[in-house]
């Protein structure tokens, strides 16, 4: 699928984010006609952990994860992210390779930005330097809630943890929460560090205590209170 974002379009999406949210009008048009986009099916890599860190992406439409490789292999899911989210500050900011792969976790849309256009802008415009920053912390904290859930929750607390925040970013139903990201157990395993089969367990007993219900990668979340006691949140 060819991306099709009109320059308005893209303007849109470019004001709809964190970072560039300050912009005026014409500052988003000229980003945006500055851009480029692209479109990534499931399971593409948007970049490799160790590329060079020369552009920032804005997710238009989809949803990608954030994945840090070990040299054994082994893999954790840091974050994913959505629909005018924005990916790739760091490497914007220090002009190190990237830290980690994108990967898309569904058909993925974005607007692709280099690092020049993004200094330029900070430059002119402090709001969006100011942005950029809250993005960072942002990164910062939750590495570190992130961190402190391997360290000091048992796996049905991670997994718990894990449900309730993808929740809170993706959810698309009021009544019950139902998350619907095309994420799989395997992804969410590598969200918690363990194993597909331990999370499979984790999630047949919540679904047995009427916490959740599995249809395939869809999740409903019948009980948010009482999983929000099982994460200690």
């Amino acid at each position: 699928m060819r991306p099709h974002l009109s320059l308005d379009q893209a303007a849109e999406v470019l004001g709809s984010t964190q970072v560039f949210g300050a912009l005026d009008r014409r500052s988003l048009l000229d980003l945006a006609a500055g851009s480029r986009q692209r479109t990534y099916g499931r399971g593409q890599y948007l970049w490799y952990q160790g590329d060079p860190g020369d552009h920032l992406v804005v997710v238009c439409t989809g949803l990608v994860k954030v994945v840090l490789t070990s040299e054994q292999g082994d893999e954790i899911v840091l974050v994913t992210l959505g629909r005018h989210e924005t990916v790739g500050e760091l490497a914007i900011l220090d002009g190190s390779p990237r830290s980690a792969s994108v990967i898309a976790v569904e058909p993925t849309t974005v607007l692709m930005l280099t690092r020049a256009a993004v200094l330029e802008t900070m430059a002119a415009h402090p709001a969006v330097l100011d942005a950029v920053l809250r993005s960072l912390g942002q990164l910062v904290r939750r590495l570190t809630e992130q961190t402190g859930g391997l360290v000091f929750l048992d796996l049905a607390g991670r997994v718990a943890k894990v449900l309730l925040q993808l929740a809170q970013r993706h959810a698309r139903d009021d009544q019950h929460t139902v998350l619907d990201v095309g994420l799989s157990q395997s992804d969410i395993a590598a969200m918690v560090g363990a194993t597909r089969p331990a999370v499979n367990r984790i999630l047949q007993l919540f679904a047995a205590r009427g916490l959740i219900s599995v249809d395939g990668r869809v999740i409903v979340l019948r009980d948010p209170s009482a999983l929000r006691r099982r994460a200690g949140m």
